[in-house]
C-alpha cells in the first residue's frame, strides 16, 4: 500500500470540511460481507456502472487493507492480491457478468480451486453479488452463476462520493454517484489510472544461465541498453556483426555429429504418456476395480481410492484385489460398496506383503472361476438331459393321475375329439373326467415342494397355457425366475 493510498484509504474525511472540523476524521470499520448478504436483494452497495469504475473500487479494496481473507478462513489465499485483481480484470469484460469456471482457468491460468476462491474473496469484500447461484447436477451441463458488479459503501465512504437514488420505488442498490469531495479527488485519479493498466501474469523467476568461460564470453554476451542490429529496427549496433560471431568449441565438434533440432522425448513420459504418481495409481486402480466388482457399480471413484490406498501404494493391481477378495470371503448382501471394501482390504497389504504372495492367491482365485466354469456347464449339460431326455412319472398316484388326464386332455384338444386307443393312457374313466380341488391341490403343493428345491420339472410337463391354469401365475412366474437364475455364473441351483 502506497503513502497516499493509506491514510485516503483508512481515513474518511468529511463530505464538506469546514474551519470547525478540518482535522475531523472517522476510521472504516473492517470490510467483511457475510454470506447471507452476498445477493443483489440483500447487498448493501450499488451496482457498477461499467467495468472501470468496478475496478476502481476493486483497485482500492486491494490497497486499503480492510480486507485480509485470513481473519475469516483458515486456508486460501493469504491476501487481496495481484492474482484477485487479474479474476477482477476478467470478469470487468463481461456483459451479464456470468462467467464458467473453465472459462476462468483459460483465461488467468489459475487452476480451478484457486479460481473459486479468489470470486470468494470478491464476494466477501462486496465487490461482487450472486443473482443466480449455478448448480452441478450428476450427468448433466454445468449451469454458470451470474454476478453483479458492485461497489461497497466503504469505497464511497472513503473517497467522500456522494449518491443519489434517482427512482424512489427502485432497489437501493440502484442508487448512482451524483458528487465526489476534494479530498477524495487525488485518490479518485489515482485509482484511474490503475483501472486503466491491465494486471498481467507474473513471469516465472528463472536463473541465469552460467556464464560460458573463456575468451568467448565477451563475444556472445548479450547487448544490453544498446541498440539492436535487427531488420526491424532503424539504428544499428556499433561493432559489426560478422566481427562478434562466435564458434562452439572444439570438444563439442569431435564427434562430427550435428545436434538434431528434433527435441529429445521425456524419459519420464512411457510411450508419449506421463508416467502416474501416487495419487494418480489409486485412482487408476479404484476406476478398475468399480468396473470389475459388480457391487462397486455407481460407488464414488475418489471414495474408493481412498479406502484402496494401502493396496494401491503397495503396488497391487486390480487382479491381486480380487485374489485376495477370494480368500477373504465375499457377503452376499451388500449395503455399502465402499464400506464392505474398507472391511475386506484391512491388512491385506500385510498378509500378502510380497508377489508371491499375490500371485498364489490370484491362482487360487482363478482356479476357483475355472471350477465355477465347469459346474456350470455339467449343470446345463444335465438339465439338458433330464428335458431332452425319457421322462420320468411322478412318484405320487395322485399326481401320475392328473398329469396323464392334462396329456389326454392335450392329445383330444389335438386331434379334435377323437380319441386314440395306443396305451397311453390306462383308464378311460380318468379321462372323460376333470381333475378334483383335492387332486389340483395335492399337485400345487407337490409343485411348490419342487420349487422351493430349485426344481421346476413339474410345472414344465404342462404347456404354458395349461401350466398357467393348474398352477396360477405365481407359480409359474416362479418357475421363470428359477430357470433364468439358474442361468446366472453367481448361481448354483440344485439340491445339497
Amino acid at each position: 500500500m502506497s503513502a497516499l493510498a493509506a491514510p485516503a484509504a483508512v481515513m474518511l474525511p468529511a463530505p464538506r470540511p469546514s474551519a470547525d472540523d478540518a482535522d475531523a476524521a472517522v476510521v472504516l470499520p473492517e470490510l467483511f460481507v457475510a454470506e447471507a448478504s452476498q445477493w443483489l436483494s440483500t447487498s448493501a452497495g450499488r451496482i457498477a456502472g461499467e467495468g472501470y469504475s468496478w475496478m476502481q473500487a476493486v483497485h482500492w479494496v486491494a490497497g486499503s487493507g480492510l480486507y485480509r481473507p485470513r481473519r475469516h478462513r483458515s486456508h486460501g489465499p493469504r491476501s487481496f492480491g495481484p492474482t484477485t485483481v487479474r479474476v477482477a480484470q476478467e470478469l470487468a469484460k463481461l456483459f451479464p457478468c456470468r462467467p464458467g469456471i473453465d472459462y476462468l482457468v483459460r483465461r488467468t491460468g489459475l487452476s480451478e480451486r484457486s479460481v473459486e476462491y479468489h470470486l470468494g474473496m470478491l464476494r466477501e469484500a462486496g465487490l461482487l453479488v450472486w443473482i443466480v447461484k449455478g448448480t452441478r447436477v450428476s450427468g448433466g451441463p454445468a449451469q454458470a452463476s451470474e454476478f453483479a458488479r458492485m461497489i461497497p459503501v466503504e469505497f464511497d465512504a472513503a473517497l467522500g462520493i456522494r449518491t443519489v437514488q434517482r427512482d424512489q420505488d427502485a432497489p437501493a442498490y440502484t442508487r448512482a454517484a451524483s458528487g465526489l469531495a476534494e479530498s477524495g479527488r487525488a485518490l479518485m485519479a489515482k485509482l484511474a489510472r490503475k483501472a486503466s493498466r491491465k494486471v498481467r501474469r507474473p513471469r516465472s523467476k528463472r536463473p541465469p544461465k552460467a556464464p560460458v568461460n573463456g575468451p568467448e564470453q565477451r563475444l556472445v554476451a548479450p547487448i544490453s541498453g544498446e541498440t539492436r542490429c535487427t531488420p526491424m529496427q532503424v539504428g544499428s549496433s556499433g561493432s559489426s556483426s560478422a566481427g562478434t560471431t562466435s564458434f562452439p568449441s572444439e570438444s563439442k565438434l569431435a564427434s562430427g555429429a550435428r545436434k538434431s533440432p528434433t527435441p529429445k522425448k521425456s524419459k519420464a513420459k512411457a510411450s508419449g504418456r506421463r508416467k502416474l504418481n501416487v495419487v494418480g495409481r489409486r485412482f487408476q486402480l479404484a476406476r478398475e476395480l468399480t468396473q470389475e466388482l459388480d457391487w462397486l457399480r455407481g460407488c464414488s471413484v475418489p471414495r474408493i481410492a481412498w479406502v484402496a490406498r494401502n493396496v494401491a501404494d503397495a503396488g497391487w493391481t486390480v487382479t491381486d484385489v480380487r485374489g485376495w477378495l477370494h480368500l477373504r470371503g465375499e457377503a452376499a448382501r451388500v449395503r455399502r460398496g465402499s464400506g464392505l471394501l474398507a472391511v475386506l482390504l484391512t491388512g491385506a497389504e500385510t498378509a500378502l506383503d510380497t508377489p508371491e504372495k499375490r500371485a498364489g492367491a490370484v491362482e487360487q482365485w482363478r482356479g476357483a472361476q475355472e471350477e465355477a466354469r465347469r459346474h456350470r456347464i455339467q449343470q446345463v449339460r444335465a438339465r439338458t438331459e433330464r428335458y431332452e431326455g425319457d421322462w420320468e412319472p411322478p412318484a405320487s398316484p395322485a399326481v401320475r393321475r392328473e398329469v396323464e388326464g392334462a396329456f389326454a386332455q392335450v392329445r383330444d384338444a389335438a386331434t379334435g375329439g377323437r380319441r386314440q386307443d395306443n396305451g397311453d393312457v390306462a383308464d378311460d374313466r380318468d379321462l372323460g373326467q376333470e381333475p378334483g380341488e383335492q387332486e389340483l391341490a395335492e399337485l400345487r403343493a407337490t409343485a411348490a415342494g419342487e420349487l422351493m428345491g430349485g426344481e421346476t420339472r413339474l410345472i414344465r410337463l404342462l404347456d404354458p397355457e395349461m401350466a398357467l391354469r393348474v398352477f396360477g401365475e405365481r407359480m409359474v412366474a416362479r418357475a421363470d425366475q428359477l430357470e433364468a437364475a439358474s442361468l446366472s455364473s453367481l448361481t448354483t441351483m440344485g439340491r445339497p
